[in-house]
């Protein structure tokens, strides 16, 4: 019979695979939550010592993707860390008041006008644009990716038969 507080963990661990894909919603805590809630309920036993590091790393680079692969994304394509700090306040205004597609349009609209203004050069503003928001939209897959990859690792590692 499954307890609970079993139950709660692996809700917590499918809450973070969702979550990655909804505006505002820290995928990768929650995926974290669960596995260190039923780490706890089973008197720190499972998962074990090297799975629960593993899980706790892919949880860090999750959350590393989630807070800074847009604004790495535009920074490789040639926008300036004050054009990011703007962007990503803007983007996050604009989520708030007209959801994720405010975001993108938001975020693509900073980086090329800023970007214009500082250097004066359309397709230099145009490629930092495109990288910030294609940076963006891939931060997503990737932390779909990884909080997926823990609850399927989580669930191997605890429920192997």
């Amino acid at each position: 019979m499954v307890d609970a507080v079993t139950l709660v963990s692996i809700a917590l661990l499918v809450g973070g695979v969702v979550g990655t894909l909804l505006p505002l919603v820290p995928g990768s805590l929650l995926s974290l939550s669960g596995v260190y809630l039923y780490w706890w309920q089973s008197g720190f036993a499972e998962p074990g010592t090297v799975a629960l590091v593993v899980l706790t790393v892919l949880g860090l680079v999750t959350l590393f993707a989630e807070f800074f692969a847009g604004s790495l994304a535009a920074r490789v394509g040639g926008a300036s860390w004050t054009t990011t700090t703007v962007a990503g306040g803007v983007a996050v205004v604009l989520l708030l008041v007209t959801g994720p597609v405010g975001l993108l349009v938001g975020l693509f609209g900073t980086v090329f006008v800023l970007e214009y203004y500082r250097r004066g050069d359309a397709a230099h503003s145009t490629r930092s644009a495109l990288f910030a928001t294609v940076g963006t939209l891939a931060s997503t897959a990737i932390q779909a990716l990884l909080t997926a990859t823990i609850l399927l690792a989580f669930v191997v590692t605890v429920f192997a038969f």
